[in-house]
């Protein structure tokens, strides 16, 4: 029976197929659904992991236990993940261990573009890469079967594009894999620097096998051609080049490290001019170059961002790609907004208004950096934003701290920013974190984590309590308000910042977006009482609209959260039907 599947879901597929009976992740924008979509069966063990770290220690403890197990993540979470997996291709695996990272070409929803595969190869574990959703099943089934043969993690590796995508897959039945006996083997599982030694030796023997195996692997394979132009590629970028050149010569590369040398030099000899297509760093260019090889790749291509058909014949063939429409009105620009209702669009109000330098991070309120909010200063990192305001306070003073805060998400804070609150205590610093509670993970669409009280599947679990776990780690002065009620929390803010001690606010409303977030209907401006000094623009609601000689509510946008009625000095909004605000 075929299905049409994301890639993301065949990959999940391929997990159940596989026999595997652990997965363990942290949301990631392009990987999310993966494990989404592998809890939906119930014959593996699913979870959210507090961070991509501990989804990666969870899923080797499944594996050296014997169990066939997996965990996702995307590019910059594997950066999260790589204390555990360098050291674990030291201690190898027990039941098959496979990794699914995605990266992002272009920055979709990241803050960089990276290679997971520069990665791969500083860790010495093997790369898979698919090129639609059939092979993310069946390479995902065969990533089990190399890691078990090796005695190694193995890294299927994917972009958004062939995550995201769509294609018909080929389904086949779950095998029966019995759990591994476990033996215990510290000279295996312990890495010590005695046993850790030994363990390299073996890495380095395991490499030489692994290139051997890409030499022979169907996952690597000629498609002969015209042979006047041969084409190495891998993942999405083998679709593109299909696309643009046609009935060349191809070295279509399923496993990407280690590279199949014997069968690049087989290729080569049997070719005019070669073409390396390849996303992001120049990875296997370099490698071709390395071996004397002279291909063609980042010179014509770009270093950044994605690929397509049209730009691969542009920049090799010469060939101007055709319009496909000429559109002769410039199309207004619609930078991302938060949603109307959005909890955290009164704090980032109460931010600027307050004229306060904000050290931010990873989540939708990363939007409040844009006009007209303007509030974020800083992002880099999942949990960056709690350490780079203590970073600020003891470069420049007391006085910059008075004028500083953090402002982290309830699942972010969980993922990395608590060990950066234990360091201002400890450190005796004074920073104000702010905690933007939403009552969900909310920029990778919804997924519970240990603030929630929910598993992965649904199942009531125990609720972290955000207030006594900052108590905990030695924060006396812990504030609760709620975003909407702008004077208390401008008030609240104003007090913590001046203290000379850390304190933290939990600015606590939840995500619009819930389902069981309900409000009281739709918002109008009374034309007579407004007097268009436009305060509520400063809002960045995206339901309120200067049309120039007025300024009017867009019903359709509207979900009537009333934060406008508290910046209106003029009692200009009203609700539609009649029942004033």
């Amino acid at each position: 029976m075929k299905q049409l599947m994301l890639g993301n879901e065949a990959i999940a597929r391929g997990v159940y197929e596989a026999g595997a009976k652990v997965a363990s992740a942290y949301p990631g924008t392009p990987s999310t659904e993966i494990t989404e979509y592998i809890a939906e069966y119930d014959e593996i063990y699913s979870e959210w992991a507090p961070n991509e770290k501990v989804a990666l220690e969870v899923a080797i403890g499944a594996s050296v236990g014997g169990a066939r197990a997996t965990c996702a993540m995307k590019h910059v979470g594997l950066n999260v993940a790589a204390d555990p997996l360098f050291t674990a291709a030291y201690t190898g695996v027990n039941g098959g261990l496979v990794i699914f990272v995605a990266d992002d070409p272009g920055m979709h929803s990241s803050q960089n573009e990276q290679d997971t595969r520069l990665i791969a190869r500083a860790a010495k574990v093997p790369v898979l890469e698919p090129s639609d959703s059939q092979e993310c099943k069946d390479f995902t089934r065969k990533a089990f079967e190399i890691s078990e043969q090796f005695d190694t993690p193995i890294i299927v590796r994917l972009t958004t594009r062939v995550a995201h995508s769509q294609g018909l897959v080929e389904l086949g039945e779950r095998e029966d894999i019995p759990l591994k006996p476990y033996a215990k083997d510290p000279g295996k599982y312990v890495m010590m620097p005695a046993m850790a030694r030994k363990r390299h030796v073996v890495v380095e023997e395991r490499l030489e096998k692994l290139t051997e195996y890409s030499n022979e692997t169907p996952l690597n394979h000629i498609e002969w051609g015209d042979r006047k132009i041969g084409v190495i590629t891998s993942g999405i970028a083998y679709q593109y080049a299909k696309e643009a050149f046609g009935n060349a010569s191809f070295l279509k590369l399923g496993m990407v490290y280690p590279l199949p040398e014997k069968l690049i030099r087989e290729f080569a000899a049997g070719v005019e001019t070669i073409y390396v297509i390849e996303e992001l760093e120049p990875f296997i260019e370099d490698h071709c170059l390395k071996m004397g090889i002279p291909v063609k790749g980042k010179a014509l291509l770009p270093l950044i961002g994605e690929y397509n058909a049209n730009l691969i014949r542009e920049r090799i063939l010469g060939q101007k790609a055709e319009k496909l429409n000429n559109i002769e009105e410039e199309v207004p620009v619609r930078p991302p907004v938060m949603c109307p209702g959005c909890p955290h669009r009164g704090l980032f109000y109460v931010l600027k208004k307050l004229k306060l330098t904000v050290t931010g991070d990873i989540g939708c309120y990363t939007l409040g950096t844009l006009a007209p909010l303007e509030s974020m200063d800083t992002c880099v990192c999942m949990g960056a934003s709690v350490g780079m305001a203590h970073g600020m306070e003891k470069a420049m003073g007391r006085d910059a701290a008075r004028k500083t805060v953090a402002v982290i998400g309830d699942s972010t804070f969980i993922h990395s920013g608590i060990t950066g609150l234990i360091g201002i205590v400890y450190n005796k610093g004074t920073s104000t974190v702010v905690i933007l509670d939403n009552s969900i993970t909310g920029m990778t669409g919804h997924q519970h984590n240990p603030t929630t009280g929910f598993t992965i599947k649904g199942e009531p679990t125990r609720q972290v309590d955000l207030v006594k776990l900052c108590q905990a780690v030695g924060v006396d002065r812990v504030r609760v308000c709620d975003p909407f009620d702008l004077e208390t929390l401008e008030k609240v803010i104003k007090e913590e910042v001046a203290a000379d001690e850390p304190s933290v606010v939990i600015a606590q409303r939840p995500c619009a977006l819930l389902k069981h977030v309900k409000f009281n209907g739709a918002l109008r401006i009374d034309r007579e009482k407004c007097t268009r000094c436009k305060m509520c623009m400063r809002l960045g609601c995206p339901a309120i609209v200067d049309r120039g000689t007025h300024v009017e509510v867009n019903p359709a946008l509207c979900v009537g959260c009333d934060l406008c009625t508290k910046v209106c000095r003029f009692n200009a909004f009203e609700r539609v039907g009649g029942d004033h605000a």
